[in-house]
């Protein structure tokens, strides 16, 4: 019994179409992630990828299974210009994982342009972590929608910056230490030497038309 072209072409569909799924299903770009553990020597972070994949048993049985934790992991802090803000990363903060097209172990180790070690594409062990994208269970709140902050997820420590007035402030509940002197919770000013400068009257002072000499001479 002959098949038709309609029957060949249907296979044809099919196997093309599981060939698809098989390798959409291989490739990874990006997904959500949990630190595990962060050094900071070597920058680099034990991430557990947050999304289960799927995979078939003998029979077509779908089940789900956790990734394997990923170790050496990148992160990704904001860089450039010779500058860099740095986190305290971590056990349990969020990232976002992407996976490079290219292996990236010999870039890792000197930098530069590099030959990949081996063809493997979109793999798990080629993953960089940013830190920061935030799930619903663990958002801040109190984000200002007219200044920029450098602030603690509480919000209680805080550097505002505001375009709009110009204005520079800032909320800590011990102070501002800035090169041995402090800023006070109450806007006076401790010197090094623990003294504190303040807007009150001193009594005893005789006024007159000499000027203080800052060298001493």
């Amino acid at each position: 019994m002959s098949v038709s072209s309609q029957s060949r072409s249907g296979e044809l569909s099919e196997v093309l179409r599981t060939e698809r799924d098989k390798i959409l299903s291989q490739l990874r770009v990006s997904m959500p992630g949990i630190i595990q553990s962060f050094d900071p020597e070597t920058v680099t972070a034990v991430v557990q990828p947050a999304i289960r994949f799927t995979q078939n048993d003998n029979d077509g049985n779908a089940a789900t299974h956790n990734y394997p934790l990923l170790v050496d992991v990148p992160i990704v802090f904001p860089r450039g210009g010779g500058c860099t803000i740095t986190f305290p990363v971590k056990e349990g903060d969020e990232c976002l994982l992407v996976f490079g097209d290219r292996c990236i172990d010999f870039w890792w180790q000197s930098g530069g342009v590099q030959e990949p070690v081996d063809q493997r594409q979109h793999d798990l062990s080629d993953a960089f972590a940013i830190v920061g994208p935030q799930s619903q269970a663990k958002k801040i709140s109190g984000i200002s929608t007219s200044a920029m902050e450098i602030r603690s997820d509480d919000g209680v420590t805080k550097l505002s910056l505001n375009p709009g007035s110009g204005a520079f402030t800032g909320t800590a509940p011990g102070g501002f230490n800035l090169n041995g002197l402090k800023i006070l919770p109450d806007g006076r000013l401790q010197l090094v030497d623990g003294s504190i400068v303040d807007g009150h009257d001193h009594g005893g002072v005789e006024s007159g038309g000499s000027r203080t000499n800052p060298l001493g001479g």
